[in-house]
């Protein structure tokens, strides 16, 4: 009885199947017409039986997928190849239709065609298509043209994502063994790999301590109950060079007789003494087996470790450890329904910290002992001296704690865990990094290396009450949220920074403050607008001038005007100003990977926005007629200035979690609990958290972030045009990143494949929904969280209709 053989062929032609036959036909006849399929005699079983050492596999039906923009004579070849031999193929005519249908399917094989560009970019696709967690154990293979003269290297469909090339032979003959050969290669390999991952999950659940090392005794791997019985984090062993201490109530030759039972192939199994992260010696009952590897050598050392006297209570101490993450996990998914597995801003901890920078237990006990009075290192004292007189579970649970505490990146949660959404983990790795890998020999340098000047004919300021009346009348409701930042674009020439700088800066009486001439300004707001490149299609002027305007907005909010000084006012509103200043429309990564000039400048740090706050005051101070600042009193100046980078540099998105967290703990939490007491709360203790100095700094920070990013707050018509601006620039930046072969930091940022509802669906869930949630709670902001609600619910209907573009077809 033969097995179906099935063709679907995307957008473009129905799904087939046929009854088994021994004709052979010509592969024309294959896939473009319906009804002509007929599966030869090779075809197999839809279960075949796979060994993997003492573990047995059943590998299904394998599923391929053909790309190929056209019919032709290859095409229709591994067609019937995949009919000989008894897969289940698709074949996809357009990238988007192949990135549908191996999100559907989950192909075992993906062969493109590479051999035409014109119709699609096969490198570009590989990247997408390997952007997709699912694609690690898939096979894609590059159908290259035939070289004319010299073989061409194959690194570059490497770097892509392929795993091999077939150089174009149409012979239907020569297309079924390559699949024959991939079939009991690659494919096989990958389905082994997969495999691993049951083995881990087992590993992983067992309540024995269990370590691999390898023939160099290097830890390669620990499981949680090691975890919990040794108190080390696997992050922690897993370094290099790191090494457990050993105990010395073991006897002198014990250690040697071990590894040489294991050098001679042979298992040891016995009581030994393993000594504990907190110094105490626990007696084991080991096991220990070599596994021996290529060339019949010993490759690892697996050890299966149980303790000989508190067994009982070390297991109760891993699942109540166990029971605790368990429960972490399931309260902060218990969030808004707008999200799909939004990131709760009050859940940051992780049990995967990589802990102390410290590699050997002698360091970290000296780290212990410290007496350094910094207030984590007093917080690190107080729980050490807990530990001594504390029962086996809360001790174990500290050392999480205190793992916890040591690492860097107290607030910024790992998003490792998060839905594996392409979109997502592009974002996050593209706004949230400063360039991982650098390559030399390629430089990106701007293109304007000496600073704007203003154009002649706007060399003579006017006053507040020159402005042209059009201009005047479309700024009318500058107060309002709903403000249209584009209608002010066109009708100032893309020049809306200077014009709304004015009429903002009127309304708060920064010349005033300043003791500056209102001439003074406008040559200020005038030559910080020419140094934004008009040429980016967001990072530009406009994009200025709206964060402006949505920081003069929050800085009315009655819960703001009570926290700030009019010193933070005018520093506020001059931040967001100069924030974006010079932006060359690249993110921090790209230049990072560039070995641009401000790169190497800056360290590789912050990049962008140490640049704008450092040639912000440049322009403001080396010219008279637009410094703003020349009439201030010094004290004063350093401490305007200082609030002024202090916010630009907050602009920063690898701090975005740290600065949001921080918000939350130092001023919601507190402000909340004072009205749960009573009322509205005591109005001395809520000013005393308002106008805290370490709170002020927390609030300008939160009030210009929410301000740079709050397009998706907009009313929808502007939050589309400003999603399909920053569309745009990062394709612009993809585009420049294959030109230059540099690492493309957001691979699903392709013109030809990105989905923009996707993307924007993403970036709320991510940054923005938890950031205004607080900023909400703090400024009271209903309309900004309708207008949010209402876009989200907008791009998500586009994604729901599987629509890729910033609109719905007309009807």
């Amino acid at each position: 009885m033969g097995c179906a053989s099935s063709i679907h062929i995307s957008d473009r032609v129905v799904y087939h199947s046929g009854k088994e036959s021994e004709d052979s036909h010509s592969p024309q006849q294959n896939c473009p017409q319906p009804g002509h399929i007929k599966p030869n005699n090779a075809c197999q079983s839809s279960l075949t039986e796979v060994q993997f050492g003492p573990m047995k596999l059943y590998e299904d039906q394998l599923q391929v997928l053909l790309v190929f923009a056209k019919d032709d004579a290859q095409s229709n070849s591994f067609c019937w190849a995949c009919e000989r031999a008894g897969f289940r193929c698709n074949v996809a005519r357009t990238p988007e239709a192949a990135l549908e249908s191996f999100q559907e399917k989950n192909h075992d094989l993906i062969i493109l065609d590479h051999r035409h560009s014109r119709y699609f970019d096969a490198e570009a696709l590989c990247r997408s298509i390997r952007a997709i967690s699912c694609s690690h154990n898939t096979v894609i293979v590059a159908v290259v043209k035939r070289p004319d003269r010299e073989e061409a290297t194959v690194m570059p469909l490497i770097s892509a994502g392929f795993n091999r090339r077939y150089v174009e032979n149409s012979n239907m003959m020569a297309c079924y063994n390559e699949l024959i050969q991939l079939h009991h290669g690659e494919i096989r390999a990958q389905i082994k790999l997969r495999a691993c991952n049951a083995v881990f999950t087992a590993l992983e659940q067992s309540q024995e301590a269990i370590e691999i090392s390898s023939e160099d005794q290097i830890i390669q791997y620990v499981n949680p109950a090691y975890e919990c019985i040794m108190g080390y984090q696997r992050g922690e062993l897993l370094k290099e060079n790191t090494e457990v201490p050993k105990s010395e109530k073991n006897k002198p030759d014990l250690l040697d007789n071990i590894s040489s039972c294991i050098r001679r192939g042979k298992e040891w199994q016995g009581v030994y003494y393993a000594k504990k992260k907190n110094g105490d010696s626990v007696q084991q009952n080991v096991k220990m087996t070599p596994v021996v590897g290529q060339g019949g050598k010993i490759r690892h050392c697996v050890s299966v470790n149980r303790p000989l006297n508190d067994h009982n209570k070390t297991e109760k101490s891993c699942e109540r450890v166990q029971a605790e993450s368990q429960t972490d996990i399931q309260q902060s998914s218990k969030h808004k329904d707008r999200r799909k597995g939004s990131l709760d801003v009050r859940s940051t901890t992780s049990r995967g910290s990589d802990g102390s920078s410290q590699r050997r237990h002698s360091s970290m006990a000296r780290i212990h002992s410290m007496t350094i009075e910094a207030p984590i290192t007093k917080v690190i004292n107080i729980i050490n001296a807990a530990q001594e007189s504390s029962p086996m579970p809360v001790a174990e649970a500290l050392d999480r704690v205190l793992e916890i505490l040591r690492t860097t990146e107290l607030y910024s949660p790992q998003l490792g865990t998060k839905e594996e959404d392409p979109h997502t983990n592009d974002l996050v790795g593209g706004l949230m990094t400063d360039g991982l890998r650098r390559l030399s020999g390629n430089e990106y340098i701007f293109a304007t290396k000496q600073l704007h000047h203003i154009p002649g004919h706007l060399t003579t300021p006017l006053s507040l009450n020159d402005i042209p009346p059009c201009i005047a009348q479309t700024m009318e409701n500058e107060d309002s949220w709903d403000f249209d930042i584009f209608s002010l674009e066109s009708a100032t020439m893309k020049r809306p920074l200077t014009f709304l700088g004015l009429k903002i800066f009127s309304r708060f009486g920064v010349c005033e403050f300043l003791s500056c001439p209102e001439a003074t300004l406008r040559s200020w707001l005038q030559i910080i607008e020419a140094n934004y490149h008009s040429s980016n299609s967001y990072h530009n002027s406009t994009h200025a001038a709206d964060v402006l305007h949505a920081t003069a907005y929050f800085l009315c909010k009655e819960r703001v005007k009570q926290s700030l000084d009019p010193i933070d006012e005018v520093a506020a509103l001059i931040a967001a100003t100069v924030h974006d200043v010079d932006h060359p429309g690249r993110t921090n990564s790209f230049l990072c990977n560039a070995g641009s000039e401000l790169a190497i400048l800056y360290n590789d740090t912050a990049v962008l926005e140490s640049h704008h706050a450092a040639l912000a005051f440049q322009i403001t101070t080396r010219d008279d007629k637009c410094n703003i600042f020349k009439n201030m009193e010094r004290n004063e100046y350093r401490t305007l200035r200082q609030a002024v980078i202090d916010m630009v540099l907050a602009t920063e998105m690898t701090k975005h979690f740290e600065h949001v967290n921080k918000f939350v703990n130092s001023i919601n939490k507190p402000l909340a609990a004072l009205e749960e007491n009573g009322g509205n709360g005591d109005e001395d203790s809520v000013k005393s958290i308002l106008t805290a100095p370490e709170n002020r700094i927390l609030v300008k920070r939160m009030l210009i972030k929410c301000a740079d990013i709050s397009n998706p707050c907009r009313l929808l018509e502007l939050c589309i045009e400003w999603a399909g601006r920053i569309s745009e620039e990062y394709f612009a930046q993809t585009d420049e990143e294959k030109q230059q072969g540099l690492p493309v930091v957001m691979p699903v940022f392709d013109r030809n494949t990105c989905s923009i509802p996707k993307s924007q669906i993403s970036f709320i869930d991510y940054f923005i929904t938890d950031m205004f949630d607080a900023w909400d709670a703090f400024a009271d902001l209903p309309n900004l969280m309708q207008h949010l609600d209402n876009n989200f619910k907008y791009w998500k209907g586009l994604d729901e209709r599987k629509l890729r573009s910033l609109r719905p077809p007309p009807e």
